[in-house]
C-alpha cells in the first residue's frame, strides 16, 4: 500500500476544523429570513480556502483570502446588525480561514486551536453566566493583579544573585509572591466550588506540592480573614506537609536508591503523622458548620504575599551569613542551613554524594533530617506571622509531631 501524502492529512485537519466550528454555528444560525449568514458549509469551505491558499500561493495568498473573508464577514455583520449586534460568528469565520491555513504547516497546533475555538463557541451560555452571575468585581480585580504580578512584573525582574552575600535573587523571591497569591487563590476557588470544609484541606494538600511553607502562610492568612475557616485552614496547612514527604521520597529515590532505602522509614513515619494530624482537623472541619459558606471575598492578600517574601529574604540572608562565617564545616551544617529555604535541594545534594560514593547511605539520614528540621522552623515562623496565635497553636504542634515522628523513624535504623 503506497504511503499517504502528508498534504492529504493536513487538508483533512483543515476540513475537520471547519466542520467542528461550523457544527456549533449551524445549530445557532436559526431559520428563515432572519437566519445567520454562516453555517456548517460556509465554515468548512472557509477553512479549506485557507488551506488551499497556503498550498497554492503561500502566506501572501492566505493574506489575500483572509482579507476577502473579513470583507464578507463585515458585510454580513452590517446586514444583521439591527437584529444581532454580536460579532462572534464573523470573528469565528476569520479565525477559521487562518486555522485552515495553519493546518498545512502545523496541523497538530491548528487542530488544538480549532478545538478551543469550538469549545468557546459551544460554552457560550456557561461562560456568560459565569462572568455575569458567578464572578464578583473583587475577583476580577484580584485576577488582574495576579496576571500583572505573573506576566508583567516577574519577567522584568533580574534572575541573578545580588544583595548581602549574594543571597537574594529578585526573580526567585518574586516567584514566592506569585506562589503565595496562587496558593491563596487555589484555596479560595476550592472553597467556592465545594465549600470551606472540603475545599481548604484539599487545596492545602495540592498546594503543598508547590510549596508547603508558602501554603502554611497562605492558609494562616485565610484563617485570619475568616475565623469560621480556622479548622479547615489548619487541616490544609498540616496536610501540605504530606506533599513535602512525598516529594522528598520521589527526588531522593530518583537520585540514589540506597539513600531512599535508608530514609524510607523516617519519611513514612513523618508522612503518616502528617496524615493523621491533618485528618483530625479535617474531621473537625467537616463537623463544623460555616455561617457564611458562599460569601465571596478576596482571593488573596498582596500585602501578605509581600510580607512572606520579605521574611524569606531575611532567612536567606541569615543563612548565607552563617555559612560565610563558619564555612562548609560539614554536610550536616550545610544541609541544615540550606533547609531554611528548601528541603529538597539539600536532600538531592546529599543523595548525590551517596551516589558518587563520597558518603555512605546511612550517613545521609541525619543531614537530610536536619534540613527537614530547619525547614520546619521556617514553616513555624510562617504559621505564626501569617495566621496569628489561634492558627499557630494548632499548626505548630502538628509540625513538631510530624518532625518527631520522622526522627523517631530514624532510630529504627540505628
Amino acid at each position: 500500500m503506497p504511503p499517504l501524502n502528508p498534504l492529504v492529512l493536513n487538508l483533512a485537519v483543515a476540513l475537520g476544523i471547519g466542520l467542528l466550528v461550523g457544527i456549533d454555528r449551524e445549530r445557532r444560525k436559526g431559520e428563515g429570513p432572519d437566519r445567520a449568514a454562516a453555517g456548517i458549509r460556509t465554515f468548512t469551505i472557509t477553512s479549506l480556502c485557507g488551506a488551499v491558499a497556503v498550498v497554492v500561493g503561500g502566506e501572501l495568498l492566505l493574506a489575500v483570502v483572509t482579507v476577502g473573508v473579513s470583507a464578507l464577514a463585515a458585510l454580513a455583520y452590517w446586514r444583521a446588525a439591527e437584529r444581532d449586534p454580536g460579532l462572534t460568528t464573523e470573528a469565528a469565520l476569520v479565525a477559521t480561514v487562518l486555522l485552515g491555513g495553519l493546518a498545512i504547516h502545523e496541523p497538530t497546533f491548528a487542530a488544538g486551536l480549532g478545538v478551543i475555538v469550538a469549545g468557546l463557541l459551544t460554552a457560550r451560555t456557561v461562560i456568560h453566566r459565569f462572568v455575569r452571575s458567578v464572578l464578583t468585581e473583587q475577583e476580577v480585580h484580584d485576577g488582574l493583579i495576579f496576571a500583572g504580578a505573573t506576566l508583567v512584573v516577574l519577567p522584568l525582574l533580574p534572575d541573578e544573585a545580588m544583595g548581602p552575600y549574594g543571597a537574594l535573587n529578585p526573580h526567585t523571591i518574586w516567584i514566592v509572591v506569585v506562589l503565595v497569591m496562587g496558593v491563596s487563590a487555589l484555596g479560595y476557588i476550592a472553597v467556592r466550588l465545594v465549600g470551606a470544609r472540603f475545599g481548604l484541606p484539599l487545596a492545602g494538600l495540592a498546594s503543598g506540592f508547590i510549596s508547603s511553607a508558602v501554603t502554611i502562610g497562605a492558609m494562616g492568612a485565610r484563617a485570619t480573614r475568616d475565623g469560621d475557616l480556622l479548622g479547615a485552614a489548619v487541616a490544609g496547612a498540616v496536610l501540605s506537609t504530606v506533599a513535602t514527604f512525598v516529594q522528598l521520597a520521589l527526588v531522593i529515590g530518583a537520585t540514589d536508591t540506597a539513600t531512599f532505602r535508608a530514609l524510607a522509614v523516617p519519611l513514612a513515619c513523618g508522612g503518616g503523622a502528617a496524615i493523621l494530624y491533618g485528618g483530625v482537623f479535617t474531621a473537625l472541619a467537616l463537623r463544623h458548620k460555616v455561617e457564611h459558606p458562599d460569601k465571596p471575598g478576596r482571593a488573596f492578600s498582596i500585602r501578605s504575599a509581600i510580607l512572606f517574601a520579605a521574611l524569606l529574604s531575611v532567612i536567606l540572608v541569615a543563612s548565607a551569613a552563617l555559612q560565610d562565617r563558619f564555612g562548609n564545616a560539614g554536610v550536616l551544617a550545610v544541609a541544615g542551613l540550606a533547609g531554611l529555604a528548601d528541603t529538597h535541594s539539600p536532600a538531592i545534594s546529599v543523595a548525590s554524594l551517596v551516589a558518587s560514593d563520597r558518603l555512605v547511605a546511612s550517613s545521609a539520614v541525619v543531614p537530610i533530617l536536619a534540613a527537614l528540621t530547619t525547614n520546619t522552623l521556617t514553616k513555624m515562623v510562617f504559621a505564626v506571622t501569617g495566621g496569628g496565635t489561634a492558627f499557630a497553636v494548632r499548626v505548630v504542634p502538628g509540625l513538631i509531631l510530624v518532625l518527631a515522628a520522622a526522627w523517631a523513624g530514624s532510630r529504627f535504623l540505628a
